[in-house]
């Protein structure tokens, strides 16, 4: 018995044990989802938008650091600045995970500093366009890293042939999380007046609520995880870069990995930019208010429960890689229509919501599934590292693509429309890789489905 395989008998968990794992996993989507939702894809981003308006000159533009920024761009120029610093940071974490064996102390470390930072949200106000940038930074980029160690326990917990229905039940877990709490944050923010609430209060209150949301709902998968050994084999924790370079280095041996992470970066950074502007896209260039916006985003999420468990199921029949493929077709049809989309129409915005509703989570948890498959057995911090990379950490050009088509254009349609190419080239890419021999290359077991 070789190493690896030896590493991975002794880290699987018995039938109990692993089901305990796995429903404890299941609660780190339910914590942090509502990040995603409540404050990255809701609030902050019109938000931050008027604040910084509220800051900006005549011509309209803020100047960070004597830079002159259109104040629309201002949130998107700070998503792309969030996930270059999550670049720097996360193949740290991966490199500490896999050659320490600590990835409990390092989970918690990221998930509290990004909770914290969400919930300082409700310092914003006025013109503290500066200060939201910071926190926005600090929290986007605490996430991603804490999404390194969250994913790198699903080979650990989860057998091949679960990995699928596993992983699209964690995102159901975080869908139906976003749900909840919008629903707490519509009811809060349309009836603000009766709470006695100025209407930039029950914003604040609304961002800080996912930060403490964050904090006290993580502590339940750092009680149910529990840490394994280092890989064997494995030296100190060394320098973050030189780990990743190595791990790259050893990629260019499994060159379908790597393809697959390309063809990941590509129409991941698409779908990452959709959420992260939607909100924009909608109060700016649509019209829309605020309680329009978040009955959408909690249909999104209302039908994002379901289309992971569906898309789970299909998956189960004609395989992940068709089926993450059909969700990038739909995302493209989603980007066309936006773009046609008339202004000061919800009904129509809400049947795109509906559809962005049915295909995103699937297409992301299949999309990590499919990776778990594509990870030699004791590398799964470091190449998680590396999937975050392709996921979170280098999502920054789909946003600074947005902010620079609008800078120049001043038109979020032709922003949103730019996005589209994303998903092209990621279609064309996943297209050519030959999954079944990628999962062969590691010496992984082929599922009968994939």
């Amino acid at each position: 018995m070789g190493s690896d395989t030896r590493a991975a008998a002794e880290q699987a968990p018995n039938g109990h044990d692993r089901r305990r794992e796995q429903r404890g996993w299941y609660f780190y989507d339910w914590a942090c989802s509502v990040y995603s939702t409540t404050v990255l894809t809701v609030f902050l981003g019109p938000y931050l938008t008027s604040v910084a308006e509220n800051a900006a000159d005549a011509e309209g533009f803020v100047h960070p650091l004597g830079v002159p920024v259109r104040a629309g761009s201002f949130f998107p120029y700070c998503v792309s600045v969030s996930i270059v610093l999550a670049i720097l940071l996360m193949p740290l974490a991966g490199a500490l995970a896999d050659r320490t064996g600590r990835k409990k102390p390092l989970l918690a470390a990221a998930a509290y500093t990004g909770a914290c930072a969400t919930a300082a949200m409700f310092l914003l106000d006025g013109d503290r366009y500066l200060l939201g940038g910071l926190l926005l930074i600090v929290a986007n980029a605490s996430l991603a890293v804490s999404m390194v160690l969250y994913n790198a326990f699903l080979p650990q917990i989860a057998a091949p042939a679960e990995r699928d229905t596993v992983s699209s039940r964690g995102w159901a877990f975080g869908y139906a999380s976003g749900s909840l709490m919008l629903v707490v944050n519509l009811v809060l923010y349309s009836g603000h007046d009766s709470f006695g609430l100025s209407e930039s209060e029950a914003v604040r209150i609304c961002l800080a609520s996912a930060g403490v949301w964050w904090g006290a709902w993580a502590l339940i998968p750092l009680r149910a995880l529990r840490d394994r050994r280092a890989a064997p084999g494995a030296g100190p924790a060394v320098n973050g870069w030189r780990q990743l370079a190595a791990t790259l280095r050893e990629m260019r041996r499994r060159p379908l990995t790597l393809a697959f992470l390309l063809a990941y970066l590509c129409y991941n950074d698409g779908i990452q930019t959709v959420i992260s502007q939607a909100s924009v896209y909608g109060s700016r260039e649509l019209g829309l208010d605020q309680t329009t916006l978040i009955v959408a985003i909690l249909l999104v999420q209302v039908l994002a429960v379901g289309g992971a468990l569906g898309l789970g199921r299909l998956a189960r029949v004609y395989g992940a890689k068709r089926t993450i493929l059909g969700s990038l077709v739909a995302w493209t049809l989603v980007l066309l229509a936006a773009f046609f989309l008339p202004a000061r129409a919800p009904v129509f915005f809400f049947v795109l919501a509906a559809v962005i509703g049915l295909g995103l989570g699937g297409s992301q948890a299949l999309s990590r599934s499919l990776f778990s498959h594509l990870i030699p057995p004791g590398k799964e911090a470091e190449y998680f590292s590396a999937y975050e990379m392709s996921d979170r950490g280098m999502s920054w050009l789909g946003p600074l693509i947005f902010g620079l088509t609008y800078q120049l254009t001043g038109s979020y349609r032709d922003a949103i429309l730019s996005l589209i190419v994303f998903f092209l080239i990621g279609f064309a890419l996943l297209a050519r890789i030959p999954v079944r021999s990628a999962i062969a290359a590691t010496g992984n077991p082929v599922p009968e489905r994939i």
